[in-house]
């Protein structure tokens, strides 16, 4: 016999209390879980809030996918969040797998971080509850604190490499190193239009052109910065598998810690013979939307460094499993950590980054003070290393007052990517 929803309606035809099959050991419950979305930085971030029948108890999750912020805000209230009140806080692995599990066509970005928020909410309460941080949940400290990398652009080398050695004064050790490349669609630091006059598209960037140049900014790095700093690069899926380890084995010479997404995410099934031609490791996985497929690059010899966007597997819970099947496998993690990462998303990297030895890297972002006011506790860089918060949970909070005062704006990152086209006027992955 087919099996009828109707009958496990509520009263009103909508979703019944969320009941699992055994009791559960106190009273505490899941009352409402909604969105809080905010760009102090002009980038949207979507942040998921837990409440809790105990007063003054809530958890904070990052949901964050800024180019559709909207559709991860709709989930969260019309979806996501309806299936969770109701439940214990503690039930994670159950509440986090029903979500999962009940959109019976699942994964993607959208219904993932929506996923994520709430799964990093629970175990920010599970932190609250017990008095303790999250990491130490987790299985406590493996290092005394997270080395982060950052980011030197500029318009030319000479300029890159005066923002590297401010980094570098700042005590920052590992430095990702992006030039701006002819045409609007540069990525890492703005273009300019105009250099191929003669083309259906003057502004067009053009990869063979970016190919040629590229080893030159590190050649150029090596003699300046000398070997005592970790470099790397981000490529930004714009490369042929032919053309990716083409670059890689010119920049064998000048020692990059890694080199990243340098295929576009349809073409991953190619990154293990990418991988065996290159000398310089691949760092790949941000754009990465579901536990199977990261599990996939870690496991079938894909990549060197795992770079997961927390929100967008799923949250915490996948991402320490990961890391896990990481260790394993020999595989190191340098988890996504930009602009479009929340505070709190940021805080949930941490937390795996300081209790895994998969570690490898961790990208970092400066936070302007208009976020620091929006997220209080909001982690900071000192002398190049991150360090999770002492306090129970993520040690991260939210002033909903201040997070209204940045409304979001939608086509952002839209508008750019619509300029990304080589000099024939054909798009290009932005």
């Amino acid at each position: 016999m087919e099996h009828d929803p109707n009958r496990l309606l509520g009263p009103d035809g909508g979703l019944p209390e969320s009941v699992p099959p055994w009791p559960a050991r106190d009273a505490l419950r899941i009352t409402r879980v909604r969105p809080i979305v905010t760009a102090p930085e002009g980038l949207p971030l979507v942040v998921v809030k837990v409440e809790t029948t105990e007063p003054g108890l809530y958890g904070l999750g990052c949901a964050t996918f800024t180019q559709r912020y909207a559709a991860v805000a709709a989930a969260v209230s019309e979806y996501v969040g309806p299936l969770a009140v109701g439940r214990h806080p503690a039930d994670i692995e159950d509440i986090t797998r029903t979500v999962h599990l009940s959109s019976y066509w699942r994964n993607g970005p959208v219904l993932n971080n929506a996923l994520s928020g709430l799964d990093q909410a629970l175990w920010d309460i599970a932190g609250k509850r017990a008095g303790l941080p999250v990491h130490e949940l987790l299985g406590g400290r493996v290092r005394g604190g997270v080395e982060v990398y950052t980011h030197a652009s500029g318009a030319d080398t000479g300029e890159v490499l005066d923002e590297a050695e401010r980094l570098i004064a700042l005590g920052y050790r590992c430095i990702r190193l992006q030039r701006a490349e002819p045409g609007l669609g540069s990525y890492g630091h703005a273009g300019t239009g105009g250099h191929y006059p003669d083309s259906p598209n003057p502004d067009g960037w053009d990869p063979e052109r970016y190919l040629r140049g590229t080893p030159s900014l590190f050649e150029a790095a090596r003699e300046r910065l000398g070997t005592g700093v970790n470099l790397m690069h981000d490529v930004h899926s714009r490369l042929s598998p032919k053309q990716a380890v083409v670059l890689a084995r010119a920049l064998e010479p000048y020692g990059l810690s890694f080199l990243e997404d340098p295929i576009p995410s349809e073409l991953y099934d190619r990154l293990p013979e990418i991988r065996a031609a290159s000398p310089v490791p691949l760092a790949v996985g941000e754009q990465v939307s579901s536990v199977a497929d990261a599990a996939r690059l870690i496991r079938d010899g894909g990549v060197d460094l795992i770079r997961l966007h927390t929100s967008a597997v799923g949250g915490l819970t996948p991402t320490r499993k990961l890391a896990a099947l990481a260790e394993l496998c020999g595989v190191r993690t340098a988890f996504h950590s930009p602009a479009d990462v929340s505070p709190v998303g940021v805080a949930a990297n941490l937390a795996v980054d300081i209790s895994s030895h998969a570690f490898g890297f961790q990208e970092s972002h400066e936070y302007n003070e208009a976020t620091h006011d929006v997220f209080p506790g909001c982690p900071d860089v000192t002398k190049g290393y991150m360090y999770p918060s002492d306090r129970p949970g993520w040690g991260v909070d939210v002033d909903e007052a201040e997070a209204a005062k940045y409304p979001p704006t939608k086509f952002l990152f839209d508008r750019w990517a619509a300029v990304v086209r080589r000099p024939d006027g054909s798009l290009e992955a932005p």
